[in-house]
């Protein structure tokens, strides 16, 4: 018999005759309490919480069912299992004492190698029902640790997934000496313009699976592939001829290259952050009319995030510094973006930029300092501003 330890009976019964054989019978069995009525027990309950009560139906003052009903009414005493003696052969009696919560029912007078048989039984079941729970709350504590652990484990690969990424952007800003921030601010602009979109339900069909932290922060990879390109060509203090161009115009594609080796690389990676990053570093720069690179995409063939990013792109080279032209004033850079809408931007998302961009220029304010820096793939050939075919 599993035992459990301080076990505590409690005898409630008016007749002494009753309670002292009780105590006889169960003797040996833990620390017996014998209590002539069910008042006295429940002046006593603060002080000793039992592990088992047996309780006689037929009292003075309160009943056996009156007082197991005031019991199950209470946290402290409602799981105590209680056992009824009673004189009665009354069924309906029987069934009501079950029916309030009495684990068992003994007809006196009771058999003493009965009463103790019985009781053995309702304790063993106890001690299981406590071993349960115990292994239960273990249980818990385990999973709650194993979160614990897997969630310390997530962090650290996102810490290290933060540091690589640090690094490779940090590598592009650097090898393109853009100076200004670009990285940063775009993803301030790609903020604005998808929570403009989700709040509009543009495209909600398209967006419903993103994760926007994820996208905004997989946007950071979005010009990784100018890391192979050449620096007479990246760092060209000036408009880069036609074949200078076609050479910059590849690190789309060597950037989506770049993200599929990452992906092949690491089969347990963040594939939505790796998918939005390929798409992103791919389509940023083709035009919703189909003149833009490198595969010439038109409409909606264009991935939406290669259609949000040209807006944003776009719009942080007309405001930032370059060595053959001053920043656009944000007035500017709106005007010509929303003259673009329908052949170099899609003009859905236009609109959506046309009710957001007072937050572009409040962002812009705020940074306008940091707004210095050579050119950018947006003005990698066209060296002017009238020259620059946004449209």
């Amino acid at each position: 018999m599993l035992m459990l330890d301080n076990l505590k009976i409690m005898v409630v019964d008016d007749t002494i005759s009753n309670l002292k054989m009780a105590k006889n019978a169960l003797e040996g069995m833990g620390d017996i309490f014998t209590v002539p009525s069910a008042k006295l027990m429940f002046e006593l309950l603060p002080k000793i919480i039992p592990s088992l009560i047996l309780l006689d139906i037929n009292m003075p003052d309160m009943t056996g069912l009156e007082a197991i009903a005031h019991l199950k009414l209470k946290e402290q005493t409602r799981r105590i299992p209680v056992i009824f003696l009673t004189s009665r052969s009354d069924p309906g009696a029987e069934l009501a004492g079950l029916s309030l919560g009495a684990v068992d029912y003994i007809t006196k007078p009771f058999e003493p190698v009965v009463l103790r048989k019985r009781v053995e039984i309702h304790l063993t079941i106890l001690a299981q029902r406590v071993s349960l729970e115990k292994q239960g709350e273990e249980l818990r504590h385990f999973n709650e640790k194993l979160k614990l652990m897997v969630r310390e484990e997530t962090e650290k690969a996102m810490k290290l997934q933060s540091s690589v990424l640090n690094t490779v952007v940090d590598m592009v800003e650097g090898r393109d000496d853009i100076t200004g921030g670009h990285i940063s601010r775009t993803m301030n602009w790609l903020r604005c313009l998808i929570e403009g979109t989700l709040q509009e339900g543009t495209y909600r069909k398209i967006t419903a699976g993103w994760d926007i932290d994820l996208f905004l922060q997989s946007s950071r990879l979005h010009d990784v592939g100018k890391i192979s390109i050449n620096d007479s060509i990246l760092k060209k203090p000036g408009p880069l001829d036609t074949n200078e161009f076609e050479t910059m115009k590849m690190h789309t594609l060597i950037g989506a290259q770049i993200i599929d080796k990452i992906i092949s690389g690491l089969p347990n990676s963040n594939e939505n952050f790796l998918t939005h990053a390929k798409v992103l570093a791919l389509s940023h720069h083709e035009k919703w009319d189909g003149g833009g690179y490198p595969l010439g995409l038109a409409g909606e063939d264009i991935p939406l995030q290669g259609r949000i990013m040209a807006i944003a792109d776009v719009y942080d080279a007309l405001i930032s510094k370059r060595p053959y032209k001053k920043p656009l004033t944000h007035e500017e850079a709106v005007e010509i973006i929303v003259e673009g809408s329908g052949r170099h931007f899609d003009p859905i998302l236009v609109l959506i930029f046309e009710q957001v961009c007072h937050q572009f220029r409040d962002f812009q304010l705020l940074s306008e300092n940091s707004l210095d820096g050579d050119y950018s793939e947006e003005d990698e050939y066209f060296g002017t501003i009238s020259e620059f075919d946004y449209l």
